[in-house]
């Protein structure tokens, strides 16, 4: 059953690139595990001004972020001394734990290539007893990732386990988040499995139940077999969900079970006691406020 439908929030992150904010959400902070959704682009910035437009160091505790292309290209490097670029089908799955920190730039032109930078950046709340485990990055290629292509639907399994598939991305609780290109016509059941699924619209129309949704907007199911959606026009949506987690407080880029954690967090930026990234520590985003 369709639970609810979330119209996304216009934000800018400053200089050019704005995102499309759809969690968290005033009446649903969460789907499954799932407490942040940002989909930024695409956009095409001109040499001059993609310096400006780089998201310097910043700090994360109690989540995984999950940094996926559509395209373009992104440079990452943390506070473990990881360097690495994401390209368009390319997952960047980094767990902050107990704290970490990183910074995202972008490269012209090659950032902006492929119709301009467009990012769908993820975040996934810890289960409590992994709130502090060790921060931790991997990158998975794109070529590691389950595919299949059936039926005028072409998907990507990024994480967890839908449709007979499973993917290699190491995960700390039960979840799915897929990557689907529609053609205009096409139907398909949602996944089921999961007590939550939600289903965004980041490019053309879908139907489902006699109503028309669009670009922008996050439709949230429950565990619903038979939910069968169908594409008006050439459709991407972006499929995920999983088991709850319970409640979570959030600040800033900080999440965890616990206020008090969060008030710590905030201390430990503010002090420098958060490790800045090697190779990119001349400069960082201070505490809000």
């Amino acid at each position: 059953m369709l639970e609810m439908v979330i119209n996304a929030r216009a934000a800018d992150l400053g200089h050019g690139l704005k995102v499309r904010r759809v969690l968290p959400y005033a009446k649903r902070r969460m789907v499954g595990p799932w407490i942040f959704v940002d989909h930024a682009g695409p956009v095409t910035l001109a040499a001059e001004n993609t310096r400006a437009a780089d998201v310097r160091p910043h700090p994360h505790i109690g989540l995984s972020t999950v940094s996926y292309l559509l395209s373009g290209q992104v440079e990452h490097r943390d506070s473990l001394g990881v360097h690495q670029f994401i390209n368009p089908g390319d997952v960047n799955w980094m767990t902050a734990g107990r704290g970490i920190s990183h910074s995202e730039r972008f490269t012209h032109p090659d950032s902006f290539a492929g119709g301009g930078l467009e990012l769908m950046q993820l975040w996934v709340a810890l289960p409590e007893a992994d709130e502090e485990t060790d921060p931790a990055f991997t990158h998975y290629p794109a070529t590691d990732l389950p595919v299949r292509d059936a039926d005028g639907v072409w998907m990507r399994l990024i994480a967890g386990e839908a449709y007979g598939m499973r993917s290699p991305v190491r995960t700390h609780s039960p979840l799915f988040y897929l990557h689907t290109e529609w053609q205009a016509g096409a139907r398909l059941a949602l996944p089921g499995g999961y007590s939550e699924q939600a289903v965004y619209v980041a490019r053309g129309e879908v139907e489902y139940d006699g109503q028309t949704y669009v670009t922008g907007q996050l439709l949230v199911f429950d565990n619903d077999t038979d939910a069968t959606l169908t594409a008006h026009t050439k459709a991407t949506l972006m499929v995920f969900g999983g088991e709850p987690l319970g409640e979570r407080h959030v600040f800033w880029n900080f999440v965890s079970s616990r206020k008090d954690r969060i008030e710590q967090a905030k201390a430990d930026w503010a002090a420098g006691r958060i490790p800045l990234p090697p190779g990119d520590d001349k400069e960082w985003i201070p505490l809000p406020g």
